[in-house]
């Protein structure tokens, strides 16, 4: 059996809604976009959102119009896909990392506060693979030393934090469209804000910081100019992207049914695995499952990495843990202590969690992890 790693789901109506954005003759930004932002904002609780071309320039103009500069510093965790560093460091400014919870695998506020200097303008806590960082002392962190709060919430659309969704919060959110995260438009990246003025500059932003948009322009009844006070940058997302985007959003709520119940699923199978610890839940916290996260002991015959290539053998699809991104030549030269970002990196692995993973190849999975660690703890 052949089990991909993940695999986009589509429920049926994306073919006519992009037949419809086609006959229509407006498939760059424009009214389906508009559309597909109230809904956004709407499913997750917020006054605003701007659609851009992906997560990584929601991230960049989030910070961006939160002040971070050349010479800025902006607290992220190392343990992240690189495009939470990346981010900072397209604004001209410095990544500086601080390490986990070894648990939760999300920044930990203790460690953030020893990191801030004179020269932090920001802290992005990131939602890890979907489950909510500690909000509230990263907000209690800011207030403290006068620093922003943006989410990278690439993966956590539908999770909520105390009972509040992701995107509701009080700080800017960053949300990812990519194939692989809940929800997909193939591409594209959401950034969510109850604060008006600051939507209003996003949206220009995205758009070479053009005071007039494209809808502006259209309904229009008179000639009219636009004009670009401030330098910005192209980041629309199209039509078509934001009528996949509407039709996977419809069935957000069975996506997260189906991802809660493969997780459930592999939790109860790893407890009669040796060397094998479950994705640790905090009670303030729901996740997306966005991916199952499962931590291989140091004591295991097998390594993380070893394990990985046995499976694949076996036909199933997996990936690393989130990696680290000061080990990256990239970030060569960075000169900082991370244990618990550094443990994890190592030995967690990813297994296929997606809607339309069948129950038998589920099973497959489990059989196989199961066969392996069995095998190499009685040998």
């Amino acid at each position: 059996m052949n089990v991909p790693f993940a695999k986009p789901k589509f429920y049926g109506g994306e073919a006519e809604a992009l037949a419809e954005v086609i006959a229509s003759g407006w498939v760059s930004q424009g009214p389906r976009v508009q559309a597909f932002e109230n809904a956004f904002a709407a499913r997750v609780g917020a006054e605003h959102a701007i659609a851009t071309t992906n997560c990584t320039t929601a991230l960049h103009l989030a910070l961006y119009a939160s002040g971070v500069g050349p010479g800025d510093e902006v607290i992220v965790p190392s343990l992240s896909f690189i495009a939470t560093a990346n981010a900072v460091w397209q604004c001209g400014a410095e990544p500086v990392f601080a390490d986990v919870d070894p648990l939760t695998y999300n920044l930990d506020p203790v460690a953030t506060e020893h990191a801030i200097t004179s020269r932090t303008k920001a802290i992005m806590p990131v939602h890890q693979i979907g489950l909510p960082a500690d909000m509230d002392a990263f907000y209690a962190i800011g207030e403290r030393h006068g620093v922003a709060i943006v989410e990278d919430a690439a993966c956590a659309i539908g999770a909520t934090y105390k009972g509040r969704p992701i995107g509701s919060l009080q700080s800017t959110a960053c949300f990812s469209l990519h194939p692989r995260k809940v929800i997909t438009t193939g591409e594209g990246g959401m950034i969510t804000t109850n604060d008006g003025a600051l939507a209003d500059r996003l949206r220009k932003l995205r758009q070479h910081a053009m005071d007039l948009s494209d809808l502006a322009r259209h309904n229009a009844t008179d000639i009219v100019f636009e004009s670009y006070p401030e330098r910005g940058w192209n980041t629309r997302m199209t039509d078509m992207q934001a009528a996949l985007g509407l039709c996977q959003l419809e069935a957000l709520d069975e996506i997260l049914a189906e991802r809660d119940r493969q997780a459930a699923r592999y939790n109860a199978a790893v407890e009669s695995i040796p060397y094998l610890e479950a994705p640790y839940e905090p009670d303030y916290a729901v996740r997306t499952w966005q991916s199952y996260a499962l931590r291989v002991s140091p004591r295991s015959p097998l390594d993380r990495t070893e394990l990985m290539r046995r499976l694949l053998r076996d036909g199933v699809a997996t990936r690393r843990g989130v990696m680290a991104i000061h080990h990256e030549k990239a970030y060569a030269g960075t000169n900082v202590l991370l244990p618990h970002t550094e443990a994890a990196a190592r030995e967690v692995i990813l297994l296929p969690l997606f809607p339309g993973l069948g129950d038998d190849a589920q099973d497959y999975v489990i059989e196989r992890l199961g066969s392996h660690l069995l095998a190499s703890a009685a040998a």
